[in-house]
């Protein structure tokens, strides 16, 4: 067997009722914090109130969309003004990587340039994080377990990685009750992230024994609790799809991801397009193309995918991708066009998505016409 290694916080609630557990936990790492949330404050007075009845002092800030470079280092020096000894985060995938960033670089002495990935030198950070507690409200990024915040640089039309072993979560606290009752177009696409999230993994060059025990089972499990979730609210769907969106992120920080988040990071930073939409798209194209080009035992992995997918959806199994991407269509998830992707742009972004990290994983190397075969793909589905 080929020697691997773990990465995971060094604990992790799962469970309804956790969240109950969060204000004694996070008070044990210091009388002075940040909580970050999302654009409803409202999601967080439980956690900061509990907090200031256990004598902590606490301040919050609000991440109102995915993070840009220029509102984290804002957010950064305010902070460092109130010298908090934790950041916790609640809210979904956006405020916990804006929660995880500033609890990299309030302590850090060095620029977050010399920390990014792509357009940065990619540094180690020169300083270790601050503890940083993640709460997640939906299920999808996996960004309570994972070692990296994803930061938006307009100016560079790219979304890319800060990203340090140490920036893991030294606590997690997932309790799928927080996700309850999330809007549909949210559940949607995020559930899409996560069912990407560990289907990615599984095919990866970089998968280990250990990602596939995680990711294997998850894939028709998140499958089928997000088709369950698009009929109606349920609670046990929604407690499936949490597991998967956590085995999804212990998973990709172990084994990697593939060409769907490599067209994310590059496509998110040229639209508006919310990054669960994006993967939601592009993950019956890339499922094809790779399909096509694989051979062997990263063929034999593609075709288990396949087989997980049909037993959810119907179908034969060779079709799933073209399956997938009914089912997609029917849920009226938007197309890509709609947020500004044409054609003329297709090249370009098939070229930058060649760069990302994210396409290190991808079973197959992807040449330029297969990529941009993705994408003229994407705009033909409904």
């Amino acid at each position: 067997m080929t020697p691997f290694a773990i990465l995971s916080p060094p604990r992790i609630l799962f469970g309804r009722g956790e969240a109950a557990n969060a204000p004694g936990l996070v008070r044990a790492f210091g009388s002075r914090g940040l909580v970050v949330h999302g654009a409803s404050p409202e999601r967080a007075v439980w956690l900061v109130e509990a907090l200031r009845d256990r004598g902590a002092e606490v301040i919050t800030l609000v991440c109102r969309a995915e993070p840009i470079l220029a509102e984290v280092l804002a957010a950064t020096e305010a902070a460092r003004g109130f010298r908090p000894d934790w950041v916790a985060a609640i809210g979904g995938g956006a405020v916990l990587d804006f929660g995880k960033a500033l609890a990299a670089l309030v302590p850090s002495v060095t620029p977050a340039l010399d920390h990014l990935e792509v357009v940065g030198k990619g540094l180690p950070l020169g300083t270790p994080p601050l503890p940083f507690v993640a709460l997640p409200t939906t299920s999808g990024t996996g960004s309570e377990v994972t070692r990296n915040a994803v930061i938006g640089l307009p100016e560079h039309g790219r979304k890319v990685s800060l990203r340090d072993d140490r920036m893991v979560a030294r606590l997690a606290i997932v309790d799928p009750a927080l996700t309850d009752d999330a809007p549909h177009r949210v559940t949607l696409a995020s559930g899409l992230d996560a069912v990407v999230q560990v289907i990615e993994p599984f095919v990866s060059v970089k998968a280990t024994p250990y990602t596939d025990a995680l990711t294997l089972p998850a894939i028709g499990q998140g499958m089928a609790a997000l088709d369950v979730l698009m009929r109606g609210e349920d609670k046990a769907a929604r407690d499936a799809l949490a597991w998967v969106s956590l085995c999804g992120g212990l998973a990709l920080s172990n084994a990697g991801l593939g060409a769907v988040h490599g067209f994310a990071g590059v496509l998110g930073g040229v639209t508006p397009a919310p990054h669960g939409l994006i993967c939601g798209r592009l993950i019956g194209p890339v499922l094809r193309v790779n399909r096509e080009r694989v051979a062997g035992q990263a063929a034999e992995r593609m075709d288990t995918v396949f087989a997980a997918l049909a037993r959810v959806l119907g179908g034969k199994a060779k079709d799933a991708p073209e399956t997938l991407c009914d089912w997609v269509s029917a849920q009226r998830l938007a197309p890509l066009r709609s947020f500004g992707l044409s054609p003329d742009r297709f090249e370009a972004v098939a070229l930058a998505a060649q760069s990302s990290s994210s396409m290190k994983g991808n079973p197959v190397a992807l040449e330029l016409p297969n990529l941009v075969a993705v994408l003229q793909h994407e705009a033909r589905l409904g």
